[in-house]
Formats: C-alpha cells, structure tokens, sequence
C-alpha cells in the first residue's frame, strides 16, 4: 500500500490507533485469520500497513514532532490532550498563559462545520472560540489577535516541519505515491 501525501499517511496512521474492537481494530485476529487464508489482502493489509506507520512515525520523529502531529491530527483523546498539554507547557509566547494555552487548544481542535460541531466529538464548547475568555486581564483586540495569529503561525510551521520528516521516513519505506508531472 502507498499513500498519495504525507498527511493522508500521517492521519490514516494515527487513526489507526482509535479505531476499537467495535469497529474492526483485534490486528492480531484479523491478521492471523487472513494469514490462514494466504496471502494478507483488503483492509486487513491497508490497517496493518496504517499501524506499521504509526510505529515507524513514532519511533523515528523527534518528540517535538511527533507531538505536534498528534495535536493536530490524532482523533485519539487522551493523546491529543497529553500532546497539547505537553506543547502549551514547552511554547514561548508574550502572551498570557491562559490565552496561550486556549490559542493552543482551540488550534489542536478547531470549530467544526454544523450545529455546535455536533459533526466531531472532539470539539469545544463554544465560548473556546471566543477570545474574550482566554484572558481575565484587558488587552486591546488587536494585540489578542496579533497573539492569537503568532502562536498559529508558529504551530502552523512546526507541523510544516514535521511533516517534512515524515515524508523523508515515507519516502525511506517506499510508501509514498511518486509525484507524477
């Protein structure tokens, strides 16, 4: 199995790890079952595949980005919020800690489409988004804005590296589709 991108290989790998008994993940089972029948084929290769890059990712990314690449796409919960923990104590910024921390957040877990982003289960109450609570103290709009959009920025190209080296680690293992122009 090949990926087309880095991020649909980076986000097929970390969900790869939620997926529950429910929905299909016993890999020992499942793999065992279709080894007996010959050859592993189907989904069965595709998530073994998944989980091998969630292994390989793990292993070989330096803990900064693989925290940053948990954060933005993990849909496992404890693990996005031991990532954002774990970035929010690490990040520099001017601003306040709690406008910090809650421009963290609302990046690692954006608002959604829908209907109080009833479309996710990994959305925020909605006064989250409001900027007016992330600090007690008052600061002019501009100034909160200008926060706001340094820290993004700064998160925004931490993720561009980390990608960056997962595709090197992808490209090594031959599991990305070459770019065909």
């Amino acid at each position: 199995m090949t990926y087309r991108n880095v991020v649909s290989a980076v986000v097929r790998a970390l969900a790869a790890e939620t997926i529950n008994s429910a929905g299909g993940c016993d890999f020992e089972p499942k793999i065992q079952g279709a080894r007996q029948s010959g050859e592993v084929v189907g989904k069965e290769a595709a998530f073994l595949v998944d989980c091998m890059v969630f292994s390989r990712l793990h292993k070989n990314l330096a803990p900064a980005h693989w925290r940053i690449l948990v954060a933005k796409y993990s849909t496992h919960t404890d693990r996005k919020h031991a990532a954002i923990a774990e970035i929010t104590r690490s990040y520099q910024s001017s601003a306040p800690d709690r406008f910090r921390h809650c421009a963290i957040v609302t990046w690692a877990m954006p608002k959604l489409a829908g209907v109080e982003g009833k479309r996710s289960t990994n959305v925020l109450p909605a006064a989250w988004y409001e900027m007016d609570n992330w600090t007690d103290d008052p600061h002019p709009i501009k100034t909160q804005e200008r926060w706001r959009r340094d820290i993004r920025r700064a998160l925004e190209t931490c993720v561009d590296h980390a990608l960056t080296e997962a595709q090197h680690i992808l490209e090594g293992e031959d599991l990305l589709v070459p770019d065909v122009a």
